[in-house]
């Protein structure tokens, strides 16, 4: 039988509490017991096993017998009949409960208990109090727990007698709360699991469960999880059922896969998955998609588009942690879908306010990122950021703020929230990241929101130290993004009186090789243009191409004109009255399926007329509507000199 045992002291080979939970094994021996606890409750499903009867002895918190005899006043009391509870009504007890105390008086409150049952509760202890990269929030309240001890006893002098699925769930929980490793618990639940993976009768989840628990006790070389993986590599994959394939991602994703190991598994894997999308849950789809961005899985965007389709549905059943997976997921492989983001837009519009700040900050990036205008979202998120201020940490405010720069998009309320914005930067100045501050601030600017409270200590030494001593150092595009802050500042706030940016953290152009603050021109694009310009000019000469300006910008072509607004040759340098900019504005300068200009394109351009230059802007979608050579001229001119008539070159 499953008995709790009533002496404590032969427990004390047992368990290992206290510091001795926390001490640094030797390397050699055991790898640290860290495992990342997830931020949602899983849902316990109950599991054949069998079934012990538990004793439990001295225990005033717990029950002994069939029926208990409450003594109250003299001369009265009442007799209340034991309340038995199969698995299923036990599972969801425990999903309801929040301290590791309550499970431990709802165990001790049980006549019948099942090693699953116990398992599972042990399971249920370690996702309590186990937070993450902080350890145990109340160990001793754990480890001193007479009904903790006692349950751990009789896992150590019952092994043999437990079910394979409560002896691996129950070796997981126990890693996961920190017990040592060289505990004689903990060793005789890994020697019984080694003599069980040999006689070759494992599930897939007793594997995974298993797996998970070496990985953590031993590292990705542990012979045992060798031979866990050759075990899960003989199972057919047409036999696995979709909560056996989001196990195995899981436990390839936890550190198995690292280094591109069982790469030939996850390709065999992702192949399958594509098959199976439609019947994965909310939950395990949002799991597969976290897992392959842990593994970087790049070649299987099939499978993401395939996972992406089929999470359309899902989208307002999402836990707010399960929406943050999938959104990472997209961002990461920079897909997007049109029917998600509508369903996107559905669910954020009407609960961003008591959403996650974790999740909208995912929702807006990924629009962000795919350079989506989803107005829905963006004025939602600017209506909740407003209210919900004190909720976000720096990182989320950043995401929150900067696509409204990125996008070029000033929402209803843009004076109250960017109010709200400049009354969190003069509280939490400090909090932000350098880089994270300078991104925010340049974003504010390109939809001329002007940091000027701030933008002496953004140019003070001291910032700029901090920005080179953040890892990174002072690559081109950080220096860029000093360069047009200070730009902005001379050409668009004059009554700054403020520092300066020194000469040395200055650029001269803002087109550089990979991130930069100008687009490239598309030269399909250009080349028509310049065919249809020298066609209304005459001759090549009297345009120049790719202009490198003194002010950093880079003109796609730059047209000169005398006094009297005749054109002039593109060499000559004195006597220009007129410099015409022309913009040839492709697809990759406006936000996804939409009109609206970049915020790096909107501040070019502004800036540009603010230096003088006449600003003509020929966008894609305009150009691409015309048919022939005569359409093009009689277009160019009417764009370039919409006051005079057609010269005859």
């Amino acid at each position: 039988m499953f008995r709790i045992c009533r002496s404590t002291v032969m427990l004390r080979k047992t368990l290992s509490y206290g510091t001795t939970c926390w001490k640094t094994l030797n390397s050699q021996c055991c790898a640290v017991l860290v495992t990342q606890v997830k931020h949602t409750t899983e849902k316990l499903l109950p599991l054949p096993c069998r079934c012990y009867h538990s004793t439990i002895w001295n225990l005033p918190c717990l029950v002994t017998g069939g029926t208990v005899q409450h003594h109250g006043d003299a001369g009265s009391g009442f007799v209340m009949k034991r309340e038995v509870v199969d698995e299923k009504q036990f599972c969801e007890q425990l999903s309801h409960l929040s301290s590791s105390k309550d499970i431990f008086k709802l165990v001790g409150s049980l006549e019948v208990l099942s090693d699953s049952m116990v398992a599972l509760a042990l399971q249920r202890v370690s996702q309590i109090e186990m937070q993450e990269d902080s350890g145990l929030k109340k160990p001793l309240e754990v480890f001193e727990n007479d009904v903790f001890k006692a349950l751990c006893f009789q896992f150590e002098q019952d092994s043999q007698k437990v079910s394979t699925t409560g002896l691996v769930r129950a070796l997981r929980a126990l890693v996961e709360l920190y017990v040592d490793p060289w505990s004689t618990l903990i060793v005789r639940l890994v020697s019984e699991s080694q003599e069980r993976l040999d006689k070759g009768h494992m599930s897939i989840p007793d594997l995974c469960m298993l797996g998970e628990s070496m990985l953590n006790l031993e590292g990705p070389d542990c012979a045992m999880l060798l031979q866990i993986m050759e075990r899960v590599q003989e199972k057919k994959l047409e036999d696995w059922t979709p909560e056996e394939i989001a196990m195995v991602y899981t436990l390839l994703q936890s550190g198995v896969g690292e280094g591109g190991r069982y790469q030939s598994l996850l390709n065999q894997l992702n192949d399958f998955t594509v098959t199976m999308a439609s019947k994965l849950s909310p939950k395990l789809l949002s799991k597969v998609l976290h897992a392959l961005v842990v593994l970087n899985q790049t070649q299987s965007i099939p499978l993401v588009i395939s996972l992406s389709k089929h999470s359309v549905r899902h989208v307002s059943r999402f836990t707010d942690i399960e929406l943050e997976s999938v959104l990472g997921a997209l961002i990461h492989f920079g897909h997007s879908d049109r029917f998600f983001t509508e369903a996107l837009e559905r669910r954020v519009s009407k609960a961003s306010f008591t959403m996650h700040p974790e999740a909208v900050s995912k929702a807006i990036q990924y629009c962000s990122r795919r350079l989506i205008l989803s107005r829905p979202i963006f004025d939602a998120v600017a209506e909740s950021f407003v209210y919900n201020t004190d909720k976000f940490n720096t990182s989320q405010i950043t995401r929150q703020i900067m696509p409204f720069g990125k996008l070029n998009y000033l929402p209803p309320n843009s004076t109250t929230l960017f109010r709200s914005l400049e009354s969190v930067l003069s509280n939490r100045f400090s909090q932000f990241q350098p880089r994270a501050l300078l991104n925010l601030l340049h974003s504010c600017t390109l939809i001329q929101r002007f940091p000027v409270n701030f933008l002496a200590k953004i140019f003070s030494p001291y910032f700029l130290q901090q920005l080179q001593a953040e890892g990174k150092g002072m690559d081109k595009f950080v220096l860029s993004q000093l360069t047009q802050l200070f730009l902005t500042v001379t050409l668009e706030c004059p009554f700054y009186e403020g520092p300066k940016l020194l000469p040395k953290y200055r650029v001269k152009t803002f087109l550089i090789p990979g991130r930069s603050l100008e687009t490239p021109v598309d030269l399909h694009l250009y080349n028509r243009v310049k065919t249809g310009l020298i066609d209304l000019l005459g001759a090549r000469m009297y345009f120049a191409s790719h202009v490198l300006t003194p002010y950093c910008y880079t003109l796609d072509v730059e047209i000169k004109l005398d006094e009297e607004g005749f054109v002039l040759s593109a060499t000559h340098r004195e006597e220009v009255f007129k410099r015409i900019a022309l913009c040839i504005d492709g697809p990759k300068r406006f936000c996804a399926n939409s009109h609206n200009l970049l915020g790096k394109e909107a501040i070019k351009q502004r800036h540009l007329r603010l230096l003088g230059y006449e600003v003509v802007q020929i966008p894609y979608f305009e150009f691409q509507a015309l048919q022939n050579s005569d359409d093009i001229v009689a277009y160019l001119h009417k764009k370039i000199f919409p006051y005079s008539f057609r010269l005859n070159w």
